[in-house]
Order: C-alpha cells, then sequence, then structure tokens
C-alpha cells in the first residue's frame, strides 16, 4: 500500500460535494483570463494588495481595493448582487482569503482568485502596469493642448 493510499479516498458522492463547494468559493487565474479575454465578465475583479504593488503590476481589468479598505461605503458604486473575485500576491498570501471574509460579511458574492499574482504570472499571462501618476499628468496635458 501507498502513501498515497493508506488513507482511503473519499467516496464519490463525498468527492463531487467537496469539490463542487471549492468551485462555489474559488476560480482560477486562467478563468478569469478566459471570460475578460472573451468580453464575458460577469464579476468585479478586485485587486487587495496595497497601492504599490498594484501600480507595479497587476491583474489587467483589475480595480486596486486594498483588504484593510473594504467597507460598506466603497461598495458602495456596485449593486447588492455584484459577484467580486479578490487576489493578492499568491498562495502565500492570505489577503484574498481575509477581503473574501471581509466582502462576505457585508452580504457580497464572492470568489478567490486561487494563486494570484504568481499563478497568474505561472500561467504565462502578464501584468499590466499602472502609469506613474507624473505619466498621467503629461498624458493628460497632452490630450488637452
Amino acid at each position: 500500500m501507498s502513501v498515497v493510499s493508506e488513507t482511503p479516498a473519499a467516496p464519490p458522492h463525498v468527492a463531487a460535494a467537496h469539490f463542487a463547494r471549492r468551485l462555489e468559493l474559488e476560480t482560477d487565474c486562467w478563468d478569469v483570463h478566459a471570460a475578460t479575454r472573451d468580453g464575458d465578465a460577469d464579476f468585479v475583479l478586485l485587486d487587495v494588495r496595497t497601492p504599490a504593488l498594484y501600480a507595479r503590476g497587476h491583474v489587467p481589468g483589475a480595480v486596486s481595493l486594498p483588504r484593510r479598505e473594504i467597507d460598506a461605503g466603497r461598495l458602495a458604486v456596485w449593486p447588492m448582487d455584484t459577484l467580486f473575485v479578490v487576489y493578492c500576491a499568491g498562495p502565500h498570501c492570505n489577503g484574498a482569503d481575509k477581503a473574501a471574509l471581509a466582502l462576505a460579511g457585508l452580504g457580497r458574492r464572492v470568489k478567490l482568485m486561487i494563486g494570484g499574482v504568481t499563478g497568474w504570472l505561472d500561467e504565462g499571462l502578464a501584468l499590466e502596469p499602472s502609469p506613474s501618476p507624473l505619466a498621467e499628468a503629461a498624458a493628460a496635458g497632452q490630450r488637452q493642448g
């Protein structure tokens, strides 16, 4: 008997319930990418890291909302039935879990993007940097002039 099978596998109905439950709470990087690429994103993607980390590079289409700033007032711009997908740095970070807990505690629907930034990069997907405030001001000046 191997170390894999020394603990018996769960019966199929138990396994099915377990994995269905996980999919209610999680999504993966590729599914987020595919939904945004295909124009099927029916969720708001929240980067819950610090603004500085968001600026260095974030998942395209993500909104920066650090987990410590999640409150009813900040969420008021989205309808109550909005689905939020949250991510942080990666598997070594529990910021997305804390953000998901905060959102759920405010009565909001939420899923965690497993893998976070690390998973996104592991899939071969690119991050999008935010322009610096100076670059944004210069671009605004060029549009006005």
